[in-house]
Parts: structure tokens; C-alpha cells; sequence
């Protein structure tokens, strides 16, 4: 296979992982494709809940045209028994001859084992085809193993000036409905959605995926330290049918909305204020890679203060509401430019009315000195 080939097929791979995104955590979302003397003979990906994983549904189509044949995966094969066998071991019992890999699997369990146990069955091995892609698309997984956090995604929509509301409180709705789908597409790709409790009081949101024929909706999480909030809010009423985790102080009483069937989450608590860091700890022991963060101002501003937003994403209205309006941010105390959070623009587009322009965090100093 030419160096161009392997890379069509592995960009076909990583477009089918994609389609876990948001429906396979804790696992991550990979794709696998199964390719016979340049023929497409398997597809799969990751399947709803995380099993089964990609390369055994490939395999299962491709069937015994695997035999002898080439496989693109997204990310190194696991190689522990778990739920299921060792996905590397079945490429071999299916008598795969070649295995394209994109990038590796730093989970301890995995870490290079997958590749040693194929190389060690005779299977010629291939890594770092489009790893960057790769990368990006599993950086959730890799930073729940490495880190111990989720990957976080900052959603902020706003005026020209950066307000969310009339000096009255109107918001709804600044952004046109082209907008609006995109964030729904975007809940979608990611395991949970999360808002803080200012979010709750004024919009009263059910923060689910609709108009997409989706049916795995993400968790729905909510940070607040003392958790004051209505149970009559469609979040407590809905709790039963989609998941809702409370972020909340040790000495909040929640009672009102885990009755209801929301799950408590004690956080610890920091400057009066849920500490962030925490909250995204807990999250990802219990399974979380991908947070889709929706405000209110407080939470975005404790997020990008403590340098945990990893990607930024923001909806720009053609509309000035002038200062009387609701900031996007609540303050965070930056005194000095050097100091503030920064972003790389990564891409701009129209959607309607509105704009839409996406970023991605830049090292600080100290992480820049680390990496090298």
C-alpha cells in the first residue's frame, strides 16, 4: 500500500469513530476498516455503551475475506481481557496480515502490548498515519487516562459585545436556529452537558438533543455548591428519563432533586465556589471523556481560570445590547494581558445570522517548558 492509500483509508477510519463520539464513554470511539486487495470487505465502530469495539464489528463483516487482508484502526488495539477478548487477538485469530495503526493507547493496560502481541503473531505493524487527527479525536480518553479530567469544551453565545441578556434578563433567544442546531450537534458529540446554577435559574434548560433523531441523550451535569434551585426545574422533573449529576458542596441539601432521581456528586469547595478541578476529577471516574460546558458566566470564567477549557466555542449574534447587559463572563480578576487564559483560532463560520468561531487552548509558559 502507497503512503497516500493508507492515509484515504485510515481518514475513512477515523470519520467512522467519530460516529461513537458522545455514545461510548468510558471506552474511546474508535473506528476500524478491513481492507482486502484494495477492497473495502469491513466497517465498524465503536458501538453504543463501548462494546463492542471496532475492530471485532469490522471483522464480523469482513468475515473470511479478513483472512490475509489489511485493517485500519484509529487507536492501538487493546490487549486485555475485559467484557470481551483482546481486540488485538482477534485481528490475529481473524488472520489479519497488516495492521495500520493511527496513534497509541496510553492506557497501562494497553501502552504498546497491543502492537508487541501482533508483531509477536508474525502481523506486520504501521503506526503514526494520520496521528494527528487521531489525537485530536481521542484527546478526551487520552486525557481521562493521563490526567484524570475530561476534555472540556466551553460553549459561549453572545452579541457583538459579548452579552447574553437584557439589563432584564431576556436571552432567548440571541442566537438564530441554525445556531442553535449546531448546538445541539455538538451536545451530541460529547458525553455530558454541563451548567452552572445561574444557567438553571434563568433559562430553566432541558439541555437534551433534539431535532436529530438522537436517542443516546449525554448526561446532563450541574454545578452549584449549594444547589438552591427548584425542584420544579426541568432538569429534577426529567432526572429519571435522562441521566442529571449534581456537582455540589458537602453541605448541600439535594434531597429535593435526587428524590426525583438526580445523582449526588459531593465536590470539594473552593473561594465559596464549586471547585472545578474536583468536580471534572469525579466526572471522569466515572466514566466521562467529554464535557460540553454551557455556562452560566461564573462556571465558564472558574473553568478558563483554572486553565481547564480545551476548546472554545463561540456564537456571535449581529446585535449590542450595550453594558447594562449580561456579560458572557463573570470577572476574573486578570490584571495583567500575560495573564489571561489564550486560544488558537482554529476555524470561523457563517451559520445563518451568526458566526461561529472555534478555538483551541494554548500551553501556558510553564506547560510550553514542560513539553519540551
Amino acid at each position: 500500500m502507497t503512503q497516500a492509500t493508507d492515509a484515504r483509508f485510515m481518514a475513512l477510519a477515523l470519520s467512522l469513530g467519530r460516529r461513537g463520539m458522545g455514545r461510548v464513554w468510558p471506552n474511546p470511539a474508535v473506528g476500524c476498516v478491513i481492507v482486502q486487495a484494495g477492497r473495502i470487505v469491513g466497517r465498524g465502530w465503536t458501538a453504543d455503551g463501548g462494546r463492542p469495539h471496532a475492530e471485532p464489528r469490522a471483522l464480523a463483516q469482513a468475515g473470511a475475506a479478513a483472512h490475509g487482508a489489511t485493517a485500519y484502526v484509529t487507536l492501538e488495539p487493546c490487549a486485555h481481557t475485559g467484557k470481551t477478548p483482546p481486540c488485538a487477538q482477534s485481528l490475529i485469530d481473524a488472520g489479519v496480515a497488516r495492521v495500520v495503526v493511527a496513534t497509541g493507547d496510553p492506557d497501562p493496560r494497553v501502552a504498546g502490548r497491543g502492537l508487541a502481541m501482533l508483531e509477536a503473531a508474525g502481523v506486520s505493524v504501521q503506526t503514526g498515519v494520520l496521528q494527528a487527527q487521531a489525537d485530536i479525536d481521542h484527546a478526551g480518553f487520552f486525557l481521562r487516562v493521563t490526567a484524570q479530567r475530561p476534555l472540556v469544551t466551553l460553549k459561549l453565545a453572545g452579541t457583538v459585545d459579548g452579552r447574553i441578556a437584557t439589563a432584564t434578563g431576556e436571552s432567548q433567544w440571541i442566537t438564530g436556529p441554525e445556531a442553535r442546531r449546531a448546538v445541539h450537534m455538538m451536545r451530541a458529540r460529547h458525553d455530558a452537558v454541563m451548567v452552572g446554577a445561574g444557567t438553571v435559574r434563568a433559562d430553566d434548560p432541558s439541555l437534551t438533543v433534539r431535532g436529530m433523531g438522537h436517542t443516546r441523550q449525554p448526561v446532563r451535569v450541574v454545578v452549584s455548591r449549594a444547589m438552591k434551585l427548584s425542584p420544579d426545574a426541568q432538569l429534577a422533573r426529567s432526572a429519571r428519563e435522562v441521566p442529571v449529576w449534581l456537582c455540589h458542596g458537602e453541605k448541600a441539601d439535594v434531597s429535593d432533586w435526587t428524590d426525583q432521581g438526580a445523582v449526588s456528586l459531593p465536590c470539594a469547595t473552593s473561594a465559596g465556589h464549586v471547585d472545578v478541578a474536583d468536580a471534572l476529577r469525579i466526572l471522569a471516574a466515572k466514566g466521562i471523556t467529554r464535557v460540553f460546558c454551557e455556562g452560566g458566566g461564573m462556571l465558564a470564567a472558574s473553568l478558563l481560570n483554572a486553565g481547564l477549557v480545551d476548546r472554545l466555542v463561540v456564537f456571535t449574534a449581529g446585535a449590542a445590547i450595550g453594558a447594562e447587559g449580561t456579560p458572557m463572563l463573570a470577572g476574573m480578576g486578570v490584571s495583567r494581558l500575560g495573564d489571561a487564559p489564550r486560544f488558537a483560532l482554529q476555524d470561523v463560520q457563517q451559520l445563518g445570522a451568526d458566526i461561529c468561531h472555534s478555538w483551541t487552548r494554548l500551553p501556558t509558559p510553564e506547560e510550553g517548558v514542560a513539553r519540551k
